[in-house]
């Protein structure tokens, strides 16, 4: 029998960017360690997590500036002051009233300024000062991304934040000479990211060890396509199919479904397999690597896009146009279970149009793939797959995503709010979900939960909206909209001890998860740890 990745696993999703603080935006500090342990003394093994890397227009994490870079707004004033590197006046003037909406403008100018501060202290220690140590071991070992990534950030903060293709040509070409000369006069912005790389990976590298120390598996998600405007398509320009002048010949997306009728034009540029192929697939070998230094599983976002991509042409306005043309799959695979073996830490996001290639693509990698229960009540042909009595082991199931509404927000929808469901088929789908868990959908979002927990899924994970019962509001994207997403944040501790306390006493009667025993020692770990920190 294959060996699977999940045995009656649970846990929450949440970014790192929701977690209570005060700082304008949760990060890799005290807010994710105590959000581990909440996990961890109320039966939960698993933390889900969005994209780390650093955000473009939009804020969208599916839209990072770099497939290795991770995103600065995450740096930990608390641990950047426990360093020395800040002081209490500083930190204090740091501090943000816990809204419900990040102030994304707002927390990017503290960060820089908290940065800039903090590396002028940095660079000033002596070279043999242990940090500088850890720091220079960094720069060398990751040097093959770093170095690109400084000076296209650099670059991009000196034109005024326009995406690279509206750069002078020298530089949008990478002209040696010109790069070479930018980069001393750039040099003291170029240094700041460097510092702010290495300490975004010090402070995570703490988070995970938490997570070790107390058994929760971290899950991170890997989109399967990385942005136009970043520094791997700026850098690798032969490894994307783009015009003479850097801009997509053909342009990533989905065709019309559940979300828009048009289907989804994400803009991002479609790879050239045939270059990845003759390096044996390089680049995806060593992205895949180094999101598995940061996390212990990850879920591949579209993941049907290695067997095909829905190409749309460079110039059209919407994806309707599209056809779907064929990726090299299984090519890719091989290489990743040459680097890590089987099974491949990997979840397969099987949503979508998905043939027989692409579910014989996850079954010969025994790749779990996902269930929405939010899917299981529609009119498509295929809804009876999402209900949970369906589960397989071998799959993560899950309440919603990132890219649906909360199931409060779901029930309580009318026709034209975030789907291509008419008023009749949004009281089909409320009557059927009231039916099928024969309630008056008072507490809508438990009775999902509970079910999902009850089912045969390998892993039920839940947004961490969904267990507070929280409506539209609390929706972390919508897809297709520009701008307004990824914001939300957890605001009401009390609520969420509360709710996970109901959570803790489900995952207990289910067998998922931590055991009570386990639990029990979970939180004699925890009061350990804290207090070894004091």
């Amino acid at each position: 029998m294959p060996q699977t990745l999940f045995n009656k696993d649970c846990g929450l999703l949440t970014h790192p960017s929701s977690l209570p603080n005060h700082y304008g935006i949760g990060d890799f500090g005290p807010s994710s360690i105590e959000w581990i342990e909440a996990l961890a003394a109320h039966g939960q093994n698993t933390w889900q997590i969005l994209p780390l890397n650093p955000t473009g227009y939009g804020d969208s994490p599916y839209q990072g500036l770099s497939a290795f870079a991770a995103n600065p707004v995450f740096i930990s004033p608390e641990d950047l002051n426990a360093r020395g590197l800040i002081d209490d006046s500083e930190l204090m003037a740091l501090q943000m009233p816990l809204g419900e909406r990040i102030d994304y403008v707002q927390v990017y100018s503290n960060k820089t300024e908290l940065t800039t501060r903090a590396g002028l202290r940095f660079f000033a220690l002596e070279t043999e000062h242990p940090l500088r140590v850890e720091y220079n071991a960094f720069c060398q070992a990751e040097n093959n991304w770093l170095k690109a990534f400084a000076l296209f950030s650099a670059l991009k903060a000196s034109f005024g934040g326009v995406a690279w293709t509206d750069w002078p040509a020298k530089y949008r070409d990478r002209d040696a000479a010109a790069l070479e000369t930018i980069s001393i006069e750039l040099k003291s912005d170029i240094e700041r990211v460097y510092f702010e790389q290495f300490i975004l990976r010090s402070q995570w590298t703490n988070v995970q060890k938490h997570a070790r120390e107390l058994g929760v598996r971290l899950v991170g998600d890997l989109p399967i396509f990385v942005a136009h405007d970043s520094a791997d398509v700026w850098c690798q320009r032969e490894l994307f199919r783009l015009n003479s002048e850097g801009s997509p010949s053909v342009m990533a997306g989905v065709p019309p479904d559940y979300f828009s009728s048009t289907g989804q034009l994400w803009g991002n540029p479609l790879y050239d397999w045939d270059a990845h192929r003759s390096d044996h697939y390089a680049w995806w070998r060593a992205r895949l690597s180094k999101i598995l230094t940061w996390v212990d599983v990850v879920r591949i976002d579209h993941f049907r896009g290695f067997d095909a991509c829905w190409e749309v042409p460079g110039d059209a306005e919407t994806a309707a146009g599209g056809q779907w043309i064929p990726a090299p799959g299984h090519e890719v695979f091989d290489a990743f279970v040459e680097d890590h073996g089987l099974p491949l830490p990997i979840i397969a996001e099987d949503l979508g149009v998905i043939t027989p290639e692409v579910e014989k693509l996850r079954d010969d990698y025994n790749l779990p793939g996902i269930r929405i229960q939010q899917f299981a009540f529609g009119s498509d042909p295929m809804s009876h797959t999402f209900l949970p009595e369906k589960y397989v082991a071998n799959c993560v199931a899950y309440s919603g995503t990132h890219d649906n509404d909360t199931v409060v927000g779901w029930f309580s929808s009318k026709a034209g709010e975030g789907s291509t469901r008419s008023k009749d088929e949004v009281e089909a789908e409320r009557k059927i979900t009231l039916d099928y868990f024969g309630t008056d959908g008072s507490d809508i979002h438990w009775d999902f939960i509970r079910s999902l927990y009850r089912s045969g899924a390998g892993a039920a994970i839940v947004p961490v909206q969904d267990i507070l019962g929280l409506g539209s509001e609390a929706r972390m994207n919508t897809p297709g909209k520009a701008s307004g997403s990824w914001a939300w944040r957890l605001t009401d501790r009390e609520a969420l001890g509360n709710a996970l306390e109901d959570l803790d006493s489900l995952t207990q009667e289910t067998s998922r998860g931590f055991s009570t025993i386990q639990v029990s020692l979970q939180l004699s770990r925890i009061k350990y740890l804290n207090d070894s920190r004091l």
